[in-house]
């Protein structure tokens, strides 16, 4: 006896699966397709650069396009010192506004301090630059430069990082600005991946007398660490990858004379944002498609280094099970 035939309605239902999932492979290779022409494409601009200076360009501090000599160590350095700075300060101040909202905040105060928090995401960068020069950077540099200097400036060593005219541009302006912008993203992500926590977790923990910070440290935590570091590397991505308000108050100088805070400097986005349009097909092209490279790869390790920690704390969590 023949297999009864299946209505037309399941066979409808089957096919519609089989075309989502091949649209949604489609979807995923495409991405990856897009990554790999991203990299090809930079690759094959920077090679003459890379044949001709190798991997010296990240340890060279020479950058002189009317000589034809190049090297990323300035840029480099000082993207990584503005998004250090910026993580910094941003971490524990959306880590804070996340315990507020989610926590102590009244009811009649979270909808509208958790929307204007948001709301921060939206303001255009160029805005954050325009700002950080005109306003921002007279402020830092009379209430905050000029006392630390004052404060650490003979100090061996650490007046080192106090040194220069204390002008309101440069690494820590720059810094400074990036927090900004990344704490609405970082606090966001925070906040809801709190949220998620269940509530019987969090009650079962106050029961047995815990305070607040221990009910976060103890159970908020340990539950949403996943999402917790997701969103710190959210920020970092975000900071480095930043150019317009970075353009605006780093300095734009390519020349590394001290490890100052206060000294000016330059970063790749921003020395793309600068140069790459006025530069001439050939070595200083090629230098400057080096550098954004060397970005797509701290970007592509900084996202590796996550994901070894998040498996690091699964793993540790298992054996601690």
């Amino acid at each position: 006896m023949s297999a009864p035939a299946r209505p037309a309605g399941r066979r409808t239902a089957a096919i519609g699966d089989h075309l989502f999932r091949w649209a949604a492979l489609a979807a995923a290779l495409l991405t990856l397709g897009l990554l790999l022409g991203i990299l090809v494409a930079l690759m094959i601009g920077a090679w003459p650069a890379i044949v001709r200076y190798g991997p010296a360009f990240l340890a060279n501090s020479v950058w002189d396009p009317p000589g034809d000599q190049f090297g990323g160590l300035v840029m480099i350095y000082g993207t990584i010192a503005t998004s250090l700075i910026a993580l910094i300060i941003a971490v524990p101040v959306s880590f804070g506004i996340a315990l507020f909202l989610t926590e102590l905040s009244p009811g009649w105060l979270k909808r509208p301090l958790g929307t204007a928090v948001e709301l921060l995401a939206a303001v255009p960068s160029i805005v954050y630059g325009m700002w950080g020069l005109l306003v921002f950077g007279p402020i830092l540099a009379t209430w905050v430069q000029q006392p630390l200097q004052a404060l650490f400036g003979q100090v061996p060593y650490l007046g080192a990082l106090f040194a220069g005219p204390p002008v309101g541009i440069g690494i820590l302006a720059a810094g400074i600005i990036l927090a900004i912008m990344i704490i609405p993203y970082i606090a966001s992500v925070m906040r809801d991946v709190f949220e998620v926590t269940p509530p019987m977790l969090k009650e079962s923990a106050y029961a047995l007398g815990s305070t607040t910070w221990e009910v976060i440290y103890r159970v908020v935590l340990p539950y949403t660490k996943g999402g917790v570091i997701g969103g710190i590397m959210l920020g970092l991505g975000r900071a480095l990858g930043e150019t317009m308000a970075v353009t605006f108050v780093i300095g734009n100088f390519n020349q590394l004379d001290s490890v100052s805070l206060f000294a000016p400097a330059n970063s790749i986005t921003s020395a793309l944002a600068n140069e790459f349009a006025e530069a001439a097909g050939g070595m200083h092209q090629a230098a400057l498609i080096y550098l954004a490279l060397v970005l797509f790869f701290i970007t592509f390790v900084v996202l590796s280094l996550s994901k070894l920690l998040l498996a690091r704390l699964r793993r540790h969590e298992g054996a601690r099970s």
